[in-house]
């Protein structure tokens, strides 16, 4: 076993805080513990919303290019780090080691984006409908956000939320998923060394069921910007409204990749299994159901069942590995469940074995249910795991409905080389964002984010779209 590190502390204010150790183990190898991470208690919370609180009176008024400094530095800095990011990511999460360290480059990107967001803020100037009176529309911060986010991209989302909250004058408590707080202390670590000023960024991590309330109830709180399941998030979006506190949930999905006739076949595969597997599956954007026409069921799942008996299975050190192992005992047995049901349900199950290796991990290889009909729960419920069903359809109107079926509405896909198909899908989609011969997970860093339903509430995330969470219109009148 690894020899054991010292407790890697909570930052509050300007102190760094210990509180009970935690180890933070390896998925690919039990026997790898990444270091002991302390959890905060409530106690500890309040003092970082404290902190924050405190810090918002000169932060908010700062410069723009201080801001622009501080977060282009970040980036720069976590771009030349990538590689040792990229192993903690892999380490901690699980990760293919190339995602890894593709996830960490997006985290320096995304900073130095917002960093140009922070000059680039602009308002509005206009003649009032009274004579001698002019009106000016500006943006200011909100005051206190707290961030809580996920363990399936532990540096890229809590960048994209902490980017647009500093950029913007905000302060921020962030509250990182309990089974990544490596990645979110180092890249607190950076924020800080990259100059930012005391108690703008407070980081403490632990559990939800102890931190959560508190952070929720506290008065000093203005926002929430929260990532992770349905249910939470459908409490914290009530909890706010409560309170009147702003806030913004991106949740889950259960996205359709729709493959016609017409589709070229290497481009639909391809797209496929990047976007049902990659990332083991372990990402709200997966391409959870797969739609296929009627022409070309059959030779699509014999190339999808070749292609997914192809994949490497194995640790996310392990250059050669394409499928990293789940992320924890949990979740992997979530996985097994939904398999049986699968199976109860009358699927035929391509794949979703464990899968042994030279060191003990959550291995499993990829699953393709077939025989499959959209009433399904398979076919219902987020599965969050590398597990994809095939539903066959007769045409592309019986693929549109059966894509639109769900309470999701995430992302989704089509792969055809039809433009009139093309174009009439990306209108009659119900889902924040929409793929043309693409796989439905991958986004760029400088466009919106966020889809409709039950997987997003509030505003956008990423791209300049951020501000509208971030910020806050005021219209000012002088006579």
């Amino acid at each position: 076993m690894r020899q054991r590190e010292a407790v890697h502390c909570n930052l509050i204010g300007d102190q760094w805080v210990g509180g009970a150790p935690t180890p933070n183990v390896n998925p690919s190898d039990w026997a790898d513990e990444i270091g002991l991470y302390a959890h905060a208690d409530a106690s500890q919370l309040g003092a970082a919303v404290a902190a924050a609180r405190a810090a918002f009176e000169t932060w908010s008024v700062s410069s723009p290019q201080t801001r622009f400094d501080v977060l282009d530095r970040a980036g720069t800095l976590i771009l030349e780090r990538r590689d040792t990011l990229g192993q903690l990511l892999a380490r901690e999460e699980g990760k293919i080691l190339a995602e890894a360290t593709a996830e960490v480059v997006r985290a320096g990107m995304v900073l130095k984006f917002f960093a140009g967001e922070a000059v680039r803020m602009a308002g509005d100037r206009m003649d009032s409908v009274r004579q001698g009176v002019d009106v000016e529309v500006t943006r200011e911060p909100v005051g206190v956000i707290a961030i809580i986010t996920p363990w399936n991209f532990p540096i890229a989302i809590p960048a994209w939320k902490l980017g647009p909250a500093l950029a913007f004058g905000n302060t921020v408590v962030f509250k990182p998923a309990e089974l990544t707080p490596g990645c979110a202390h180092a890249l607190v670590s950076i924020l800080r060394e990259a100059g930012l000023p005391t108690g703008v960024v407070n980081l403490v991590m632990g559990r939800g069921s102890v931190l959560g309330d508190a952070l929720l109830d506290s008065p000093d709180i203005d926002g929430v910007s929260f990532t992770g399941s349905v249910p939470t998030g459908r409490r914290i979006a009530a909890r706010c409204a409560q309170a009147t506190k702003r806030v913004q949930c991106e949740m889950g999905g259960k996205n359709p990749m729709v493959v016609l006739d017409d589709a070229d076949m290497n481009v639909a595969i391809a797209a496929c299994i990047n976007g049902a597997f990659f990332s083991t599956g372990q990402r709200c954007t997966a391409s959870s159901r797969l739609i296929v026409t009627k022409g070309v069921h059959e030779r699509f799942i014999k190339a999808m069942s070749e292609r997914v008996a192809s994949l490497k299975v194995g640790s996310a050190l392990d250059p050669a590995t394409e499928i990293g192992p789940v992320v924890d005992q949990k979740q992997f047995e979530s996985n097994l469940d939904y398999l049986d049901l699968a199976h109860n349900e009358g699927a035929k199950i391509v794949g979703g074995q464990k899968v042994k290796q030279a060191t003990e991990g959550w291995f499993l290889s990829p699953a393709l249910l077939l025989d499959t009909t959209p009433s399904m729960r398979v076919n219902r419920e987020e599965i969050f795991g590398p597990i994809a069903s095939v539903i066959r359809v007769a045409d592309y109107e019986e693929a549109v409905a059966v894509a639109n079926d769900t309470e999701f509405g995430l992302s989704a896909g089509i792969c055809t080389t039809s433009l009139r198909h093309a174009r009439d899908f990306k209108r009659r989609a119900r889902a924040g964002m929409v793929m043309v011969n693409l796989p439905t997970a991958g986004v760029d860093y400088h466009a919106p984010f966020g889809g409709r339903r039950a997987s997003s509430f509030g505003p956008r995330e990423q791209g300049s779209y951020a501000r509208e969470f971030y910020t806050i219109v005021k219209t000012c009148y002088t006579g």
